[in-house]
């Protein structure tokens, strides 16, 4: 009876062990993605900024489904609160553009399942157009929210003559389309050599 109890136990821990996992991925996915946009990015105007900082969020959405790529988007926003990486000007503003916009990036999960089911059964072209497809998603997600807070509260820094949704959209839509492929080239590149990174240890999904 003891040692019933004792592989019992053992399983427990294993268990619990495999449900925290994909919680630690999205904390250190997190980390990283602070890291690389504190990084020098593609600058191609005063406030247009291409960076590939969402791919360990994409990452781990990929691999673990929606729940866990929000809370990997939604725990770097923290990080950059936290670190004092965040300009805001309001506060409604400051929760639209970084809790909300950056846990958005999340949505990309919704493809999770389709994407690991391609690379576990070898269609790697496929997994990869799915990637790409759902990349463009959590993007087009987070930039929708920084496209309504750029007319809503940076409107004032338009050029004379043009409307703040067209300066809102040339702003963040250059942005968020400039990300997107920049996510996309170099997680596209890093799947392409190693797509162990989407299957490794993770034998269940978390797509909820």
């Amino acid at each position: 009876m003891e040692t019933f109890d004792q592989y019992q136990n053992i399983g427990g821990f294993f268990m619990r062990s495999k449900k925290l996992q994909p919680s630690l991925e999205a904390a250190i996915m997190a980390a990283l993605a602070l890291v690389i946009d504190l990084l020098p990015s593609i600058k191609l105007g005063p406030w247009i900024s291409i960076s590939f900082a969402m791919v360990p969020v994409f990452l781990v959405s990929f691999r673990w489904g929606v729940k866990y790529g929000m809370l990997s988007g939604f725990l770097w926003s923290l990080l950059q609160v936290i670190t004092g990486d965040a300009y805001f000007l309001h506060w409604y503003q400051f929760i639209i553009e970084y809790f909300i916009a950056f846990t958005c990036i999340g949505f990309a999960g919704i493809f999770s399942s389709s994407i690991l089911n391609s690379f576990n059964n070898g269609e790697k072209g496929r997994g990869l157009s799915i990637a790409v497809f759902a990349m463009f998603i959590g993007t087009i997600t987070r930039y929708i929210w920084h496209f309504y807070a750029g007319i809503v509260f940076w409107g004032e820094y338009a050029p004379e003559g043009m409307g703040v949704w067209m300066y809102s959209f040339i702003v963040n839509g250059g942005s968020g389309f400039g990300s997107f492929v920049f996510c996309a080239i170099v997680l596209g590149a890093i799947l392409s050599i190693s797509s162990r990174l989407l299957t490794a240890n993770n034998q269940y999904s978390y797509n909820e």
